[in-house]
């Protein structure tokens, strides 16, 4: 502890001193044993210290910055049909539904990573509501159970089937995470403009993280009107093609800033999910390279792009890593020739936080990309699982998975070259 000096000259301690025998000083004591002379003036007074023990007050200074690791997952559409919760009943012999044997696999790429995450493309809503599929779909939260078993811990429900149960499903299912807030975080969705307006901030390993998530669309239907919060919807019109002259998409990029301000400055890595795109085409759209490069000019660390039910490139755009569309990671749609609407991407990654004269860095490293296979079979419908090119499980389920695996290796990597898949078995 540090000593506050207090100089005073000989005539005042005199004074200090008769005014004590008085009790009239407004010192407490008396001229301290260890009061130490420095200097004589030329008048004759001499100065002295006298030390003070009190404690002065303080600022506790802010904790500074420092390194940080941790591994990341990310995954794609997870849409489910009524063949597969019809399949899941019969494993859970009629009693609720088990997903847990579909998605067993998933663990192998998330038992290593800190924070995975997941696109829940249909509405969770089975508890208080009918269960449903194409095209509006409400499904078993059983559907999630087995995912937040399997790891995943970081999930997006803004999508065109958010409102495919209605206002009810959305508060269903914000009901159903809400209740899993301590395995996992959602955003996209929410119950009222004060929850839509909230900033989150996680944090994993010393590095601090948040999400936002939004979709282009509701399936052709309304928000409420009022209560537009209810899902994030960043308008896109795919009938013109052509961002620059959206009026109403242009627009909303003032609220997806604001949000992104909101939280920027506050954690050091920044994920965005846009649910956007023509459905099954190869390429990315001309609105999601617009909303991407959006992103990235406004500090977005990873963006992550789902809805068109195809694997599409990926590409940096400066220090932003943008996948403009991961697949279905599981659904029932038909096994077409090269299987586009059942193969997927599954990314790991790492998240590295490093502090060097007060400056914070962080950048995503050791990106692996990994090719998937939502597999079932055609004449039954049933025997749903996810299996990886890298498992040799897949030389079984998919004769010719080479050819396979070429196609899609080709698609997702021709726009960058520091992208890489990993091999298949």
């Amino acid at each position: 502890m540090g000593k506050i000096h207090n100089i005073l000259t000989k005539s005042a301690l005199l004074l200090c001193i008769i005014a004590l025998t008085s009790g009239m000083c407004a010192c407490t004591e008396s001229v301290p044993d260890d009061t130490v002379p420095i200097e004589t003036l030329d008048n004759g007074e001499v100065l002295f210290i006298i030390e003070d023990e009190s404690t002065p007050e303080t600022t506790v200074p802010a904790e500074e910055p420092k390194d940080g690791v941790f591994e990341m997952s990310i995954a794609g559409d997870y849409i489910i049909y009524d063949s597969i919760y019809g399949y899941t009943n019969m494993l859970a012999n009629g009693e609720g539904h088990d997903f847990k044997p579909i998605v067993r696999n998933l663990r192998k790429f998330t038992k290593d990573c800190d924070v995975n995450y997941y696109n829940q493309e249909t509405v969770l809503a089975g508890d208080e509501l009918p269960l449903s599929s194409y095209p509006l779909f409400v499904s078993p939260t059983e559907a999630g159970d087995a995912m937040l078993d399997v790891g995943y811990n970081l999930v997006s429900t803004a999508t065109n089937h958010s409102l495919d149960g209605g206002e009810d499903g959305v508060l269903a299912e914000c009901k159903y995470w809400k209740k899993n807030n301590d395995k996992a975080f959602m955003t996209g969705t929410f119950t009222s403009q004060q929850e839509r307006d909230e900033v989150h901030i996680l944090e994993c390993n010393g590095i601090t993280y948040s999400m936002l998530d939004y979709t282009y669309a509701t399936n052709g239907i309304p928000l409420p009107e009022g209560k537009e919060y209810l899902v994030n919807v960043w308008p896109t019109d795919f009938d013109i093609n052509d961002p620059e002259t959206d009026k109403e998409y242009q627009a909303y990029k003032k609220q997806v800033k604001k949000d992104i301000e909101a939280v920027r400055d506050k954690v050091d890595f920044l994920i965005v999910c846009m649910h956007g795109g023509v459905e099954y085409a190869d390429d990315e759209s001309e609105y999601q390279r617009d909303m991407a490069k959006f992103l990235a000019d406004n500090g977005v660390d990873l963006v992550i792009g789902t809805h068109p039910h195809a694997i599409q490139p990926a590409e940096y755009i400066g220090d932003t890593l943008v996948y403009y569309s991961l697949g279905n990671l599981l659904c029932a749609q038909t096994q077409d020739m090269y299987y586009k609407k059942v193969t997927s991407i599954l990314a790991t990654m790492t998240i590295r936080k490093t502090v060097d004269n007060g400056e914070t860095k962080v950048k995503i490293e050791n990106v692996k990309n990994h090719l998937m296979f939502s597999y079932y079979n055609p004449a039954t419908w049933s025997d749903y699982c996810i299996v990886s090119f890298e498992d040799p499980l897949i030389k079984t389920l998919v004769p010719d998975y080479k050819d396979i695996y070429q196609v899609y290796s080709e698609q997702f990597l021709k726009r960058d070259d520091k992208i890489t898949i990993e091999p298949c078995c």
